[in-house]
């Protein structure tokens, strides 16, 4: 008996799902905030890595009540009087109310399992987490206090890149953020770089990839231009994960990719490598 195709073509599509920052955009699963503030913003179905916000990180990583913050006076001005949709000066002060933060990175001392070090994690939520020239100075003065106090540095980043709006001035942060790497190198300390999404542009550039150990969270976008802005300029079809922290890891170009929720017991690893006499 031959079979009968019964099937009914249709042009309608299944509905997205809801753009929701609790929605998995991997699996659509849906979480209240107290329910992925336990699960370290991942997702518990497929892993997917929410975005974390700095303080969440910071209490994550830090031993409780540890963490005193450095350079809470720094704030970004507009030396250039930068103007495109809206002035800049409004752009940072819808930043700092919607965020709590002063810039795009927090810094401050911290002990983790007993262990004192330094500690500088950006959040995404402030302007992408761009580098302007605040973000810089804190980095700079994060690596002069780790110098001083003979700590480890740990950085955690995400960053869309240079900050636009300060030009020249933005970009004069990579060279100047290079510089306090070898500064705290000079005295003998390590810096443990974590790479969470995005890290792109003058971060990844500049002090992000600069690590004596080179982390990374699963899914991670790490390369200077997206996959979409590299597409077009070649005209070449890329590969699934082109620039993401697998592909990275493959290259060579990273040490390893770390779960969240495996991330503080592999930094207290290397905190007490890097502590061992030689």
């Amino acid at each position: 008996m031959a079979n009968v195709d019964v099937s009914v073509q249709t042009g309608e599509q299944p509905a997205a799902p809801p753009n929701h920052p609790n929605t998995c955009p991997s699996c659509h699963s849906h979480y209240r905030d107290d329910e992925l503030e336990a699960a370290l913003w991942v997702c518990a179905h497929c892993g997917h890595h929410f975005p974390m916000r700095a303080s969440s990180r910071i209490d994550y990583l830090a031993d409780p009540g540890s963490f005193v913050e450095e350079a809470t006076d720094l704030h970004s001005e507009d030396p250039l009087g930068f103007f495109d949709l809206r002035p800049y000066t409004e752009r940072i002060a819808e930043a700092e109310l919607s965020t709590g933060l002063s810039d795009a990175m927090v810094i401050g001392q911290a002990t983790l399992d007993g262990r004192g070090c330094e500690l500088a994690v950006m959040d995404f939520k402030f302007m992408g987490g761009s580098m302007g020239s605040v973000v810089g100075e804190k980095f700079s003065r994060a690596c002069d206090s780790a110098a001083e106090r003979g700590v480890p540095l740990i950085s955690v980043t995400s960053s869309g890149g240079a900050r636009m709006q300060e030009g020249i001035l933005a970009l004069m942060q990579l060279p100047k953020t290079v510089c306090a790497v070898e500064d705290l190198h000079d005295a003998g300390q390590p810096l443990l770089s974590v790479m969470a999404h995005p890290t792109t542009g003058g971060v990844l550039a500049s002090f992000a990839t600069l690590g004596d150990v080179l982390l990374a969270e699963p899914g991670a976008l790490m390369s200077f231009a997206g996959p979409r802005v590299v597409q077009q300029i070649t005209r070449e079809k890329l590969p699934e994960d082109f620039g993401l922290a697998e592909q990275n890891l493959r290259f060579g170009n990273i040490d390893a990719i770390v779960p969240r929720p495996e991330l503080r017991d592999k930094l207290s690893t290397l905190l007490r490598l890097f502590d061992a006499p030689i």
